[in-house]
């Protein structure tokens, strides 16, 4: 690692088929209420919940294991998964609950800029699904939170310029991330939500078997009347620690980065010899 930098761990090509795969079978599930017959007689996300979690969690090992056979990471990467996710499980209950302030949020940012877009995607699911067990958040919305929140840490690691923006700039540019990511995890969990909630009035309420078009029309009006301010109070936080704390704890997740060696090689090389005389 030239100069001390610390890159992103790097995405191999079965990485990116165990990625692809994960988030086509996640974006399903979420979607395919939208595109059901009021006829078919399927009740929105009824019971979908325990399968897709059935199907979430080998797939997050697919990655873990894909990830470590493209990039060479070993026990370490996946002890400081596990150290990173139980820091995230916890910060969770600070704000959850108080106007969307949640401060793990800011903490998947920078942990999935540092630690690269497949590892940032099984610790987003991983510390979601933690925190569900800590705070007893466990219900059918958890594995659609796992995969909100696996897309969400994922894409920081996606940022560009991860190994040579550094300082105030790099600060900025994940705070602008945290902020509109903040606004899409809402809104891709509103999509969970909003076909399971009956009783609502009818401009906004989801009515199967309706165009697509008219459901998305309702769905935009139903983010904007039920969740906007949460989502905007979740963004604001994200951003101000982003900017305030950001720097320090992006160089002590690159430190530990560094000390773990993740992606060094093992290498042999020959002793000398001692030659007499």
């Amino acid at each position: 690692m030239a100069g001390g930098r610390v890159r992103p761990v790097r995405l191999g090509p079965r990485s990116v088929a165990a990625l692809v795969l994960v988030s086509a079978i996640g974006a399903m599930f979420f979607g395919w209420p939208l595109l059901a017959d009021a006829g078919s007689g399927l009740a929105a996300h009824a019971g979908d919940a325990p399968w897709l979690l059935a199907v979430l969690l080998p797939l997050l090992v697919a990655v873990v294991v894909a990830t470590i056979a493209d990039s060479g990471m070993d026990a370490k990467a996946v002890a400081m998964l596990g150290v990173l996710a139980a820091v995230g499980a916890a910060l969770r209950p600070l704000g959850a609950g108080t106007a969307g302030l949640e401060p793990m949020f800011f903490l998947m940012v920078l942990s999935g800029r540092v630690l690269g877009p497949g590892f940032g995607f099984v610790l987003g699911s991983v510390t979601m699904f933690a925190s569900a067990l800590l705070t007893g958040g466990v219900g059918p919305w958890m594995p659609f939170q796992m995969l909100a929140m696996g897309w969400f840490t994922l894409g920081a690691g996606l940022l560009p310029g991860a190994d040579r923006l550094r300082g105030r700039a790099e600060l900025l540019m994940l705070a602008g991330y945290g902020a509109l990511a903040a606004f899409a995890y809402g809104t891709v969990m509103n999509l969970y939500g909003w076909t399971v909630i009956t009783g609502m009035a009818t401009g906004i309420s989801f009515h199967p078997g309706d165009p697509l078009h008219e459901n998305l029309v309702r769905f935009l009006a139903y983010c904007a009347a039920t969740s906007l301010g949460w989502d905007l109070g979740r963004a604001v936080l994200t951003v101000v620690l982003t900017l305030t704390l950001g720097g320090t704890l992006l160089r002590a997740l690159r430190r530990a980065t560094r000390r773990a060696a993740f992606e060094a090689r093992v290498t042999f090389e020959e002793a000398p010899t001692d030659r007499a005389g």
